[in-house]
C-alpha cells in the first residue's frame, strides 16, 4: 500500500509529506502537472534544494519546457519511481494536488491517442482569430464534462480535450474514465487536507505575494529571455501566463496579481470538488489540533511502512 497526500492549493500537502516520509522511512513523489519541468521553481512551489537535501524527491525536474507530458506518462514515470522506492525498502508517498494524475496511477486510464499536429496547428490558429470563448463553445458541444471541469480561461486544457475529441471521435472524459482492460487499482492510504475557505484564500492570497518576492517575475523573464515561447504548456499555468502578459503585453504588475490569485482560488475550488467525489479520502483539517497524531495513528492501524514505531 502507498500513502498519498492530496487537496487543495495552499493547504499544507508539502509539509506534512515532509514529515511524514521522515517517520515513516519514505521517499516521495511529485503529482503535480507543472513540477516536471526544469526552470519553472518559484510558481510551482517546488521543494527547495534543501528539502530535496533531507528527503528524496521524484518526478522533479525530469523535463524541458518545450516536453509535453500527460497523465498517463506521469503514471509510467510514477510506477517506475514506485518500483526503485520499494526495492531500497522505503515507502512511496506521493503528493499533489493533480487530481487526474492521482487518478492515472491508482485507477489507471486508457492511453489518450496523441493527436495530430495539423489539427493541434489548426486549432492554434482558431484561438489566435477567434478567440478562447468560440473554442470553448465547441468543447461544451463536443465534451460537455471536459468543459465543466476546465477552468474558462484555460486554453491548453481547452485546446488538448478539442483536439482528442475531433482527432478520435470520443470526448476526453471517455478516455480519462476508461480504465485499461484488467488493470486492478493500487492499494492506497488517502489523506486529505482541508482548511476553511476564508483561511484557504488568505493563504493563496499570502503565498502569491511571497513567490513575487522571491523572484518570480525574474524567473519569467529569464525563462522568456531563454528563447522559450509563451505558448509552452508549461507557460500556461496559473501565474505564469499572468505574468507573461505583464511582461509581454503591459498588463501592470497589480493586474496580473490580482488575476493571479483569481484564478488559483478557482482552480483550489475545482481541486475539492474532485477530491471530495472519492469517498476513499480520509479528510483532516490542516489546523486542528493533534493533526499529526491523527493521521499517523490512521497510517498505523493501517500497517503501513514503519508507522509502528512513529
Amino acid at each position: 500500500m502507498i500513502v498519498t497526500i492530496l487537496g487543495p492549493t495552499a493547504v499544507g500537502k508539502s509539509d506534512l509529506a515532509m514529515e511524514l516520509a521522515e517517520r515513516l522511512d519514505g521517499e516521495l513523489i511529485s503529482a503535480d502537472a507543472l513540477q516536471v519541468y526544469r526552470g519553472f521553481d518559484i510558481g510551482t512551489a517546488k521543494p527547495s534544494v534543501r528539502d530535496r537535501e533531507r528527503v528524496r524527491h521524484h518526478l522533479i525536474d525530469i523535463l524541458d519546457p518545450h516536453e509535453r507530458y500527460s497523465a498517463a506518462a506521469f503514471a509510467s514515470d510514477a510506477r517506475r519511481a514506485m518500483a526503485q522506492i520499494e526495492s531500497r525498502g522505503r515507502l512511496p508517498i506521493l503528493v499533489g494536488g493533480s487530481g487526474l494524475y492521482l487518478r492515472a496511477l491508482i485507477e489507471g486510464i486508457s492511453p489518450i491517442p496523441r493527436g495530430s499536429d495539423e489539427v493541434r496547428r489548426r486549432l492554434q490558429r482558431r484561438l489566435a482569430e477567434e478567440g478562447l470563448g468560440s473554442l470553448r463553445d465547441q468543447l461544451r458541444e463536443l465534451d460537455p464534462e471536459t468543459a465543466r471541469k476546465t477552468a474558462e480561461g484555460d486554453s491548453q486544457r481547452t485546446l488538448r480535450a478539442l483536439e482528442v475529441a475531433l482527432c478520435t471521435g470520443r470526448p476526453l472524459s471517455s478516455w480519462i474514465a476508461d480504465r485499461p482492460y484488467g488493470s486492478k487499482p493500487l492499494a492506497a492510504a488517502k489523506i486529505g487536507l482541508t482548511l476553511p475557505r476564508d483561511v484557504l484564500y488568505d493563504r493563496i492570497d499570502r503565498r502569491a505575494s511571497r513567490m513575487l518576492a522571491e523572484g518570480w517575475v525574474e524567473e519569467v523573464s529569464g525563462l522568456l529571455d531563454l528563447g522559450l515561447s509563451p505558448t509552452l504548456p508549461a507557460f500556461q499555468a496559473i501565474g505564469y501566463k499572468q505574468l507573461v502578459r505583464h511582461l509581454r503585453e503591459g498588463w501592470a504588475l497589480e493586474l496580473a496579481t490580482e488575476d493571479t490569485i483569481r484564478a488559483t482560488r478557482a482552480y483550489a475550488k475545482r481541486q475539492m470538488t474532485w477530491f471530495r467525489a472519492d469517498s476513499a479520502v480520509e479528510w483532516f483539517g490542516a489546523l486542528e489540533p493533534q493533526r499529526n497524531s491523527r493521521i499517523f495513528n490512521h497510517i498505523q492501524q493501517l500497517g503501513i511502512g514503519g508507522a509502528q514505531n512513529a
